[in-house]
């Protein structure tokens, strides 16, 4: 099961209303992500832990969500420096930097770190089906809704298959290598995988229209806005387009 243990933690987050952390995480991604001035993302990283900090997101726990990140932004770094034509700053053996190949892995590096510790202090503190109701209340289209909650529903059924499945080629004898048999049993196990799946979304789509399934997902809470989720939103929209009109200015 996807671990959902920040959404247990009581904080003033956790306690708004989940349209809202949606709409403020949505927008803080979009700005964040076309800033390319550093003063600006330094700002960006220092709203995202103030974010944190109010949301009492235990630094254990956000360095360990971060960790998948920035292991990929560590194999941009690899890579950037040497491959954006641009001014050179530094040689590595035959390999040259470039002052424009650093800043630009210095910019996603930035970025990176500062949407996701903004994502895992709103939407990971609002649990997978009240998330999914937000959406809907959001207006998203049904099918892209539907298509969220069967996939948080049945994503762990799946991988149940796929373990039967491994298991039944390590009873028989089966052991990965480098060749033709292991890519050909690795293609029957993706195959039968995808055909079990069909299988049991027909019978899955049979059974709910068994139970009168008419296309719409109810919830048993409503949503409201109080008072206090105006104002976050009103603050936290004036602080993210303080980033864009700095962004702005500064490359004007």
């Amino acid at each position: 099961m996807i671990s959902e243990g920040f959404v247990n933690t009581d904080s003033f987050v956790h306690r708004l209303d989940p349209r809202v952390k949606i709409v403020v995480a949505f927008l803080f991604s979009v700005v964040v992500a076309v800033c390319k001035d550093i003063m600006v993302l330094t700002w960006a990283i220092g709203l995202g832990l103030a974010i944190t900090i109010v949301s009492r997101v235990p630094a254990r726990e956000l360095v360990r969500r971060l960790a998948p990140v920035n292991m990929f932004v560590v194999f941009l770094w690899l890579f950037l420096p040497f491959t954006v034509p641009g001014a050179p700053m530094f040689s590595l053996g035959g390999l040259v930097g470039t002052r424009e190949g650093v800043s630009y892995a210095i910019q996603i590096t930035m970025k990176s770190n500062a949407i996701v510790a903004v994502l895992i202090a709103l939407v990971a503190s609002t649990s997978i089906l009240t998330f999914g109701h937000a959406l809907h209340e959001l207006k998203i289209p049904q099918k892209m809704v539907h298509l969220f909650f069967f996939t948080y529903r049945y994503i762990f059924v799946i991988h149940r298959e796929y373990l039967r499945l491994v298991g039944a080629l390590k009873i028989r004898g089966f052991s990965p290598g480098t060749n033709f048999h292991t890519y050909r049993t690795i293609a029957y196990l993706v195959g039968m995988l995808l055909v079990r799946s069909s299988d049991r979304a027909d019978r899955v789509h049979n059974a709910m229209l068994c139970r009168g399934f008419s296309g719409r997902l109810y919830s048993l809470s409503e949503f409201s806005l109080r008072r206090i989720d105006v104002i976050s939103l009103i603050l936290m929209t004036a602080l993210i387009l303080a980033l864009g009109v700095l962004e702005w200015t500064r490359m004007a």
